[in-house]
């Protein structure tokens, strides 16, 4: 195969018995959430007089202590059912834990509706400033309200151990790290996963210093401020696009002012000021979590996707500063071949047309998710307590680390070069350059098909409609000779001038399948008519890492095998 780029420099750093019974017979029962569990509802005070709303599910197994697995989130604590929120403690989900194995071992399950969002009073704030010293009435502080939990779910939920664990993904996850901040005592793990971080610093908002509008005009138009207390709304409103293609309705609409203006004001009212800072000035730097994260007395087990579109920088961050900060507790961390959330439920065997050969996200939760909690909330021995697990791509292998980046791993640098090549020695002398012209109104799009928001697989997709494009500049390197790992940050470095007032230069780089590589399934056929054709996947040219490139970095483990090129683009 081959590897690709789109523009500068880069730095690398499980005998079968015969029944006869019928199937009805022989099917086990459905487990039953309700069965071995009995739901409370309550509103806990916080040390301001807010109240939040607190779902509570206990064992009905009451011959033993059970530690606290608490969730809070701004999506809501009650339950879908018939396609609608409900909340009611006759409402339960068909599941609570973040696996079977968690339900089955017996937690004390609590799922909190965080300050000023649905069932809880006060006043919600985006991305809550933990320092904060014009706090109006009704906001509080993420830490302190996790502090005021925790200290009455153990004085009056029955049959506690005393220990509490916390855990969420995407902006649960930015909860679960703003609530071990000064951490309560009894809070013995947590795990913030996907978590939001700093919003303008290569998380949701802005990556590059470039605004991810499709993403956010998506996530925007359906989360929305609403008063509170409130079971409402009962669904997300999704916006009407009056189209599929999402860059036909930007490339339509062009400036700003008309996309904003095709929402309602309540749509706009969270969106409109992560656009007009469009610098990283006060109102992104209040809500940056990381320096914040001292004096935790948890273990803490940051976990994220190497595919996730949303916040691929906050869990390196996060992970980072609270190892930084806090050097006696152990601070872990996983990344996996996952979207945004991936190693949730799914199997995270395969992503789009990409394969990774095991069930990543079953080993995840089995073995590194749960018995991280078992061991820091039961006291169950735990054989896996390496600092860092990380996925491979490529040979499609885990490995384990001692720190990330890894500390064997080395500085190397890819150069472009005349003729679009692409090689590690830096070109011969002279001030050569390429150009190429782009036209606004045209821009690259991002995804070779129509689509609305930000599909989960572009993040390996194949890039080979983008190559044909004589406004994208491609460099490539011969086969390689040699095995070659990327582990640790990418980071391009480009020299460039433009004619316009502004520019964002987007670099991808890019693994190139070889010619002769096996095709994948085969066209679907149904009732003898022709299917859909399949994709071949021989020159395949996957996407490893790709980003706007001013003040960028992302960060990557993979490994590209001989006879793959490596391929820059811009």
């Amino acid at each position: 195969m081959k590897l690709r780029f789109t523009a500068l420099a880069l730095s690398l750093l499980l005998g079968a018995t015969s029944l006869h019974a019928s199937a009805a017979e022989t099917a086990a029962p459905k487990w039953s959430l309700r069965e071995h569990y009995t739901k409370y509802e309550f509103q806990i005070p916080m040390r301001d007089g807010v109240k939040l709303f607190t779902a509570v599910y206990v064992p009905k197994d009451a011959s033993k202590p059970y530690p606290f697995l608490i969730q809070r989130t701004p999506y809501s604590a009650g339950v879908q059912a018939d396609g609608e929120l409900h909340y009611g403690v006759d409402f339960y989900p068909e599941h609570i834990g973040p696996s079977q194995q968690f339900e089955d071992s017996g937690y004390i399950f609590v799922k909190q509706d965080v300050r000023g969002r649905y069932m809880s009073e006060g006043k919600w704030q985006e991305m809550t400033p933990h320092v904060n010293p014009k706090r109006a009435k009704g906001e509080g502080n993420e830490s302190e309200d996790m502090h005021d939990t925790v200290d009455w779910l153990l004085k009056n939920v029955a049959n506690n151990n005393g220990k509490v664990g916390i855990l969420g993904i995407s902006y649960p996850g930015f909860y679960t790290s703003a609530s071990i901040i000064d951490s309560h005592p009894a809070i013995k793990a947590a795990s913030p996963q996907a978590p939001v971080t700093d919003l303008y610093m290569n998380d949701d908002s802005y990556h590059g210093g470039a605004f991810m509008l499709a993403a956010n005009f998506d996530f925007y138009a359906a989360f929305v401020e609403a008063e509170n207390p409130t079971p409402l709304p009962k669904t997300w409103d999704r916006f009407d696009y009056g189209t599929g293609d999402g860059y036909e309705f930007f490339r339509k609409h062009l400036t700003l002012t008309n996309i904003l203006g095709t929402m309602t004001a309540r749509q706009r009212a969270l969106l409109q000021p992560t656009i007009e800072h469009s610098s990283y000035d006060e109102f992104w730097q209040s809500r940056n979590i990381a320096p914040h994260l001292k004096n935790i007395k948890a273990a803490v087990l940051t976990v994220g996707g190497w595919y996730d579109a949303e916040d691929p920088q906050g869990p390196l961050t996060t992970y980072a500063s609270i190892k930084r900060n806090n050097p006696n507790i152990y601070s872990g961390l996983v990344m996996g071949p996952w979207v945004h959330g991936g190693w949730a439920r799914g199997e995270g065997k395969r992503l789009g047309y990409v394969n990774f050969d095991s069930k990543t996200g079953e080993y995840f939760r089995s073995q590194i998710q749960f018995p991280f909690f078992e061991q820091h909330l039961k006291g169950v021995p735990n054989k896996n307590t390496t600092e860092v697990h990380a996925f491979e791509t490529g040979s499609n292998v885990w490995r384990t680390y001692a720190a990330w980046p890894p500390k064997p791993a080395q500085s190397r640098t890819l150069y472009l070069g005349p003729n679009g090549t692409l090689s590690w020695t830096q070109p011969a002398g002279g001030e050569a350059y390429d150009e190429y012209v782009a036209d606004p109104r045209k821009p690259v799009p991002f995804t070779a098909y129509p689509a609305l928001g930000v599909p989960k697989e572009y993040m390996v997709g194949d890039q080979r409609f983008a190559a044909t494009r004589p406004d994208v500049l491609t460099y490539q390197s011969e086969p390689l000779e040699e095995d070659v790992t990327f582990a640790g940050p990418v980071k391009p470095k480009l020299f460039v001038s433009t004619t316009g007032t502004d520019a964002d230069w987007v670099v991808k780089l890019i693994d190139v399948y070889s010619a002769d590589y096996p095709n994948g399934e085969p066209e679907e056929r149904r009732g003898g008519d022709a299917g859909k054709p399949r994709l071949p996947m021989a020159s395949y040219q996957q996407l490893v890492r790709g980003d706007r490139c001013a003040a960028s970095s992302a960060t990557v483990s993979t490994s590209r095998s001989r006879s793959r090129r490596a391929k820059w683009k811009r």
